[in-house]
C-alpha cells in the first residue's frame, strides 16, 4: 500500500490561556448540590471494585530475539514466548539453559523487558499473540537499549521496540489484555487490521482489552454476551490497565506504515478504570479510541491524537456503552476524520477537559464534540477550525443537564454550542446565511445529518412540549434587550433576559458572526427570579461585540445569544 505520508512531530499541549477569570468552582458547587456528578465524578469508585484474580509467581523476562513462530525451547526468548511465561503456561522446565538464563524472579509483579539486536528491534509477528492474563504485567518498551529521556523535554521519548504483522500475514490485534492492572509501557504497534469477513472476528485494534474467553456453555449460545451478574469468572472486565508512552498506529520514527494500516488504535471492549496516558495515537482506518460494553472510569490524558478514521469509523474517540466516570482531558486531537469526541448513546457521564481540539472533520462535516445522554462536562477546551459546530448535544435519546463552560471557540461553519430539537431544523447551514433570514414559522422534521452537524438556532421555549424535544430541555437562549449599547461614563451596562435562575456567562466575540462565536470568556452574572440580568463592563471598547450562554442547575448549558455590540454615545 502506498505511504500515507510522514506524522510531523507535534509538541505536547500546552497549558490553556486563563483569559478572564470565569468562577468555575462555583459552577461545580451549583451542580454539585443538585445530585447531577455521578458517583466516579466526585472522586468515590469504590462501587466497582472486584476482588483480584489469582497471579502466577512473578517472575522478569527478558525477550532478546525479534523473531516469532512456534514455541520451542532454542538458544533464545521471543515475545510469545514471554507472554506465555508470564501467563503461567509455558514452564522452566520446557525451556532451554539460554531460555531459563532469561528468566529472573520479581518483587511484587511480572514484567516483560527488552534486550533486542540494536539492528534489528521490530518484531514481527506470524500470528496473533497469545491472550495476556498475568494481573500486573508491565511489558517494558523503556528497558531496550536506545531508550532514553532528553533532559528539558516532558514529552515521552519514541518508542524503539516495534510490533507489526510480517510481511503479507495478516494479524488483526497486536496485544489483548484481559487482565487487572496490565502496563504496556514504550511500544509502537502498527499494521494491526483484517479483511472484512461475512462473520466478523472480534474488533482488530493495536491493543484490545477485554473479558477472558466466555464460557463454553455461553459458546453454545447463538448469540453469546456479557450480562450482569456475572456468571463465572471469565466473564469480569479487567481493571486498571494502563496504556502509556506507546506509539499506536505509526512507526517509531513517527510515520505512517507502508503495509495497511490498523483498523482501530485502543479498543476497550470490556474493562474498567483503563488509561491512555502520553501516546501518539495516529493513522488509523477507523478511531484512535473506541469503547463497546464497559468502559467505566477510562482516562484519557495527554495524549495527541490525530490523522484517525481515514477509511471506517471517522471520529477521533467513539465511547459507547457504559462510560460512566470517564475523563478526556488534557489531549491535543487535531485532523481527524470526524469529530473529536462522539459520545453514541451512552450510559452515565464524562467529563471533556482542557483539550486542544482542532482542525477535525477532515472527511466528514460534523461537530467538534458529539454529546449524547445527560450530565456530561466540557469544560476549558479550545475548540477551533471545525467544518461544522463546536459542541453538538442530541435531543435523542433524552439530553439534558449537560453543562458547557469555560470554553473557547473559534473559526466554526456552525453554532459554538447547539441544542437539537427533533422537530425543528430551520435551515440547512444556517451559518452561511443571515441569521435574520431564519423564518422560525417554517418547521421541518430534523435529519439524521442534524444530530452530527447541528439543526441550527431554536426559537425561544414556548410549551412544555419543547422540553421533551429539545436537548438540554430547550434551556432559553439568552437575549439581550437590544443589540446595541452605549458607553457610558467609561462603563456600558448589558442588560437582558433568560430562565429565571440561570447563570449568564458573558463571551466576547471577536470573529465575524450573528450569534458568537464564543471566543473568550468574560464574567458571569444570575438571571433573578423573573429572568432579568445585569453586566456592567468598565473596560469595554467601542466596536467590542458580545454573546452569552446560560446555565441552569435542572436544564444544563443554552446555545448562544444573538451578538451585542458596544457603541460611544455621541
Amino acid at each position: 500500500m502506498k505511504s500515507r505520508g510522514t506524522l510531523h512531530s507535534s509538541p505536547r499541549l500546552p497549558q490553556p490561556s486563563s483569559g478572564m477569570a470565569i468562577a468555575w468552582a462555583s459552577l461545580t458547587s451549583l451542580i454539585a448540590i443538585s445530585g447531577l456528578l455521578s458517583p466516579c465524578q466526585k472522586g468515590d469508585c469504590t462501587a466497582h471494585a472486584q476482588t483480584p484474580r489469582a497471579t502466577p509467581t512473578p517472575v522478569q523476562v527478558t525477550v532478546n530475539s525479534p523473531l516469532d513462530g512456534e514455541i520451542q525451547a532454542d538458544e533464545v526468548v521471543t515475545l510469545r514466548e514471554a507472554i506465555a511465561i508470564t501467563n503461567g503456561v509455558l514452564h522452566k522446565g520446557d525451556l532451554s539453559k539460554a531460555e531459563r538464563a532469561q528468566i529472573s524472579p520479581s518483587t511484587d509483579h511480572s514484567r516483560i523487558d527488552f534486550d533486542l539486536p540494536s539492528d534489528n528491534t521490530t518484531i514481527r509477528l506470524q500470528a496473533l499473540l497469545p491472550t495476556i492474563t498475568n494481573p500486573g504485567l508491565l511489558i517494558d518498551g523503556t528497558s531496550q537499549a536506545g531508550y532514553a529521556l532528553v533532559d528539558g523535554d516532558a514529552s515521552a521519548p519514541a518508542p524503539v521496540v516495534a510490533l507489526t504483522p510480517a510481511e503479507d500475514v495478516e494479524v488483526f490485534r497486536g496485544l489483548t489484555l484481559a487482565a487487572d492492572q496490565v502496563h504496556i509501557k514504550a511500544l509502537s504497534l502498527y499494521g494491526f487490521t483484517s479483511i472484512h469477513k461475512t462473520t466478523a472476528t472480534t474488533p482488530p485494534a493495536d491493543i484490545f482489552i477485554a473479558h477472558r474467553l466466555l464460557p463454553s456453555k455461553r459458546l453454545k449460545e447463538d448469540n453469546p454476551q456479557v450480562t450482569y451478574p456475572y456468571d463465572d469468572e471469565r466473564d469480569i472486565p479487567p481493571q486498571g490497565v494502563i496504556i502509556e508512552d506507546n506509539y499506536l498506529g505509526i512507526t517509531p520514527q513517527g510515520t505512517a506504515p507502508t503495509a495497511p494500516r490498523s483498523a482501530f488504535g485502543i479498543s476497550i471492549y470490556n474493562a474498567i478504570g483503563t488509561r491512555i496516558l502520553n501516546n501518539r495515537i495516529a493513522q488509523h482506518d477507523g478511531s484512535a479510541v473506541i469503547t463497546s460494553i464497559r468502559a467505566e472510569q477510562t482516562e484519557i490524558a495527554n495524549n495527541i491524537i490525530e490523522q484517525n478514521g481515514l477509511a471506517g469509523m471517522p471520529d477521533a474517540i467513539r465511547l459507547e456503552g457504559d462510560i460512566d466516570g470517564t475523563k478526556i482531558h488534557m489531549n491535543q486531537i487535531q485532523q481527524n476524520a470526524g469529530s473529536a469526541v462522539y459520545l453514541f448513546k451512552p450510559e452515565g457521564s464524562v467529563m471533556v477537559e482542557k483539550n486542544l481540539i482542532a482542525d477535525n472533520g477532515q472527511r466528514f462535516r460534523r461537530a467538534a464534540i458529539l454529546l449524547m445522554g445527560d450530565n456530561h462536562h466540557v469544560v476549558n477546551n479550545t475548540i477551533q477550525d471545525q467544518p461544522g459546530p463546536g459542541v453538538v448535544i442530541t435531543s435523542y435519546p433524552t439530553s439534558q443537564r449537560n453543562y458547557i463552560l469555560d470554553n473557547r471557540f473559534a473559526n466554526l461553519d456552525g453554532l459554538s454550542i447547539d441544542l437539537i430539537a427533533r422537530e425543528n431544523r430551520f435551515l440547512d447551514r444556517f451559518s452561511r446565511i443571515s441569521i435574520n433570514r431564519v423564518d422560525l414559522a417554517d418547521r421541518s422534521s430534523t435529519r439524521v445529518q442534524d444530530y452530527q452537524v447541528g439543526d441550527g438556532p431554536n426559537p425561544l421555549r414556548n410549551s412544555d412540549q419543547r422540553k421533551r424535544d429539545t436537548a438540554n430541555r430547550g434551556l432559553n437562549t439568552p437575549q439581550f434587550l437590544s443589540s446595541e449599547f452605549y458607553i457610558m461614563d467609561g462603563a456600558v451596562n448589558l442588560d437582558g433576559e433568560a430562565d429565571p435562575g440561570a447563570e449568564i456567562v458573558l463571551y466576547k466575540v471577536m470573529e465575524e458572526g450573528k450569534q458568537g462565536p464564543l471566543n473568550e470568556p468574560v464574567t458571569m452574572a444570575k438571571s433573578d427570579e423573573e429572568g432579568r440580568f445585569a453586566i456592567t463592563l468598565t473596560d469595554a471598547n467601542p466596536g467590542d461585540r458580545f454573546s452569552a450562554i446560560a446555565i441552569h442547575p435542572d436544564y444544563g448549558t443554552s446555545e448562544p445569544a444573538r451578538n451585542a455590540i458596544v457603541l460611544n454615545l455621541r
